[in-house]
């Protein structure tokens, strides 16, 4: 065994590659391979927690590239799941040809997805928060945690453009808007990687290229919507790590797409990274017969690592020798692997593969920030004045989602992945971390004098709703986990609901989706309320008394012909652990509601992309737009200024004033759209490129100035060679309260040639408030 180092924490570009092309060199093909494949760590454990040497000297002599989801697989203490990697760290360093450490990774999406972590708002409700300062607030915390706990790479986040409501997954996104999702997922990179991958954890954006309902989009759409949150990860956040979806993308997978992976990622945007399989996408490559022919295929056509337990890669041995892996490409893969090793800081003299220091899971300060996203996500939809709840002496909470955590935890936290992939029945019964309810929540920060009731009054369903199939990870082709309905432990009694009924004043219907519903593999049977929610929420209509419809979940949930009959209506999506005080605080007025949506929320159950920058006119099929979501609060919007600038300036000066003309302190998330102002011009009939999120007290005032750049006027062309193109011309600034409430308008005037360059460097407005 020899442990390769280097001395020097700071290199250039060249010295790097000269390292990377000396320890390849050195390294047997056994360890080359080893590199490119990943394994559960927990099998190089004894039943006492202890690492077996001799189990690791039978199944990784030669080391391993990485861990899975290491602080998942069981309810461990964070401290324990860091000594278990101190332990295996340091065997592979002492006991390997060349001594080379694993990359760890695990699931971030919502928090480290580990017993006790603190579950942040799934990514759908925190797009709407318009903020993100609060996205990079909570990754530089989950960063810092999971680096202490012994990970290295995160497979966060998913951005993904997802243009189907009906997309199974589309809580893991941030909606509809290439823009949006770009600078949410940006914001969530820079601050997981902390500017310093040796520091920071390393992301992974995924699901590369269109998973969602973009894979199939016109070269346009795809090259200037559908690739811009990955592109501006990789350009402006430095993200080195990236997974390619299950999809297909003109109609080969993406994981052996080299159309996606290698001549656009790696040879337009300059990608240098490495590139990770979704777990048993590789296996799911069509058309061969063998895995050592889709070893070849995937590693041929740009896939670095086989997630999650090589099972393909193992053969890439076979794959080489009979002629069917490229050489070439199999240098590109192990060298891709070590470049982000080093990158991470793992050669050096003194690296930090984990903390000495005692680990505590979800501090105030972590549990302050979760509230505080969750208080931005809530989308007020509809309010006939019911809301806020005021001199209300009897309020009934009743639903499926009243008094359960499962109104709180999307897809991809800890307790969901412990239900749906464990199959861990009673995860809601352990409380680590404590998931505030709503029906908590509303009896926690209730005024004095108010009675809460509580009766359960329906079920989610009554029967399976879960549709099979064979989708996605291979691990959920399994008839038993597809097939289970979520157990509340509570009676539903709609009798004695409807009789608590008549003595309230105002009724919260908690309804919408749990972790059998909605996420990865979970279709379901329509996109309206699940099993009979709709019909109860009809018989509490029908006692005359005021219904306020709180639909949790993962996805637009279509209310038509209900919500009209309904004194209000929030969309509160999957809020996280302090979920239950933050609906509670928007529902008794101590917080104004401020979420916009990030996507068009459907009136139909659609089953094809949608999207408000299609028109300026709003869909017929969507009933809330794009950006929509109501206040406690009004605000008006006055003195739009614009500057007129030329093609060769790199930007150009908007200013406007927002003023706060109701009576309660708020927040208001005002949107700059463009669009064009004749049809020859060849860019969106509306397209947001920049929002500024203000708070404002009754009466306040405040100037907005924006620094919109000139490229984000620009558009894609492929002529033979790939370009952004930025053309004089007039152009429609317009800034509003979403995508069809617009405020102001104003035209710009673009002077000059039109500039033609291979790829642009600015991406995202400044806002200076």
């Amino acid at each position: 065994m020899m442990l390769f180092m280097v001395s020097c924490n700071r290199t250039s570009n060249s010295d790097l590659e000269k390292q990377i092309d000396r320890l390849y060199g050195k390294m047997p093909q056994q360890e080359r391979i080893a590199q490119l494949k990943s394994m559960y760590m927990d099998v190089l454990f004894d039943a006492q927690g202890k690492l077996d040497t001799a189990q690791c000297r039978r199944l990784i002599p030669y080391g391993i590239g990485h861990f899975s989801q290491f602080a998942l697989q069981q309810p461990r203490d964070p401290n324990e799941l860091r000594d278990r990697v101190a332990a295996l760290q340091d065997w592979l360093m002492h006991n390997t040809p060349n001594g080379i450490p694993a990359l760890f990774h695990e699931e971030v999406l919502s928090g480290v997805n580990t017993l006790g972590a603190t579950v942040y708002p799934q990514q759908i409700g925190q797009a709407g928060s318009f903020n993100p300062e609060l996205a990079e607030l909570k990754t530089i915390q989950t960063g810092r945690l999971m680096r202490k706990m012994g990970g290295i790479l995160a497979l966060s986040p998913m951005v993904d453009v997802c243009r189907t409501p009906s997309f199974n997954r589309l809580e893991e996104s941030y909606g509809e808007d290439g823009y949006l999702s770009a600078v949410m997922g940006t914001a969530f990179v820079r601050g997981l990687q902390q500017g310093d991958l040796k520091k920071g954890v390393g992301a992974c954006s995924k699901h590369y290229l269109g998973y969602g309902g973009g894979g199939d989009a016109p070269e346009k759409e795809l090259m200037e919507e559908i690739l811009l949150p990955h592109e501006t990860i990789i350009r402006l956040a430095g993200g080195r790590t990236l997974m390619p979806g299950y999809h297909a993308v003109h109609g080969t997978n993406c994981v052996a797409n080299g159309e996606i992976l290698n001549d656009i990622l790696r040879g337009y945007l300059g990608f240098d990274g490495m590139v990770v399989s979704d777990y048993t996408a590789i296996g799911q490559i069509p058309g061969l017969n063998s895995s050592a022919e889709k070893a070849a295929e995937a590693i041929n056509n740009g896939n670095d690592v086989d997630f999650p337990e090589g099972s393909d890669y193992r053969n890439l041995q076979e794959a080489l020798d009979r002629g069917l892996a490229q050489p070439e490409a199999f240098e590109r893969a192990v060298k891709d692997v070590l470049r982000q090793k080093f990158r991470a800081g793992l050669f050096d003299e003194n690296p930090y593969l984990y903390s000495k220091e005692k680990i505590v899971l979800d501090t105030p300060e972590e549990r302050r920030t979760a509230y505080d996203i969750a208080s931005q996500s809530v989308v007020l939809l509809e309010n006939n004045g019911v809301l806020p709840l005021k001199d209300v002496k009897n309020v009934l909470v009743t639903g499926p989602n009243a008094n359960s955590i499962w109104a709180m935890c999307g897809d991809y936290t800890y307790p969901a992945m412990s239900y749906f992939w464990k199959r861990v029945e009673n995860i809601a019964d352990q409380d680590q971390p404590h998931i505030v309810k709503l029906l908590e929540g509303m009896n926690n920060r209730k005024p004095y004098g108010m009675n809460v009731m509580y009766s359960r009054g329906c079920d989610w369903t009554d029967e399976l709703e879960t549709k099979y199939r064979e989708d996605g990870d291979e691990r959920a082709w399994d008839w038993y986990i597809l097939h289970r309905m979520v157990q509340s432990g509570e009676v539903a009694d709609k009798k004695e609901a409807l009789r608590m009924a008549q003595k309230a004043d105002v009724i919260i219907a908690a309804m919408g989706e749990n972790v059998m519903l909605c996420g990865e593999n979970r279709d379901r049977m329509g996109l309206r309320l699940p099993g009979r929610q709709e019909e109860y929420v009809k018989e509490l209509i029908k006692t005359g008394k005021p219904v306020v419809l709180v639909m949790f979940g993962g996805r637009a949930q279509v209310v038509s012909g209900l919500s009209e009959h309904c004194a209000a209506v929030i969309q509160a999506w999957y809020p996280g652990e302090e979920g239950g005080h933050a609906v509670a605080d928007i529902l008794y007025g101590n917080v104004s509601p401020s979420a916009k949506l990030s996507v068009s929320y459907p009136n139909t159950e659609l089953y094809e992309p949608i999207c408000y920058n299609r028109s300026v006119r709003q869909d017929p099929r969507v009933q809330w737009p794009f950006g929509y979501g109501l206040s406690y609060t009004t605000f008006e919007y006055s003195n739009i200024e614009v500057d007129d600038a030329q093609t060769t300036d790199e930007s150009f000066n908007v200013s406007f004033t927002v003023r706060n003309s109701g009576g309660m302190a708020g927040d208001e998330v005002a949107q700059i759209y463009l669009s064009p102002t004749t049809d020859s011009q060849n860019i969106r009939p509306i397209q947001l490129q920049g929002f500024a999120r203000i708070s404002l007290k009754p009466g306040e005032s405040r100037t907005v100035q924006v620094k919109l750049y000139t490229e984000q006027l620009g558009y894609y062309s492929n002529d033979g060679q790939r370009q952004w193109n930025i053309a004089p011309g007039k152009y429609s600034v317009k800034v509003g309260a979403s995508s069809t409430d617009i405020r102001l308008n104003k035209t710009v005037t673009l002077k000059g040639r039109t500039l033609r360059k291979p790829l642009r460097e600015h991406y995202f407005s400044e806002i200076l408030l």
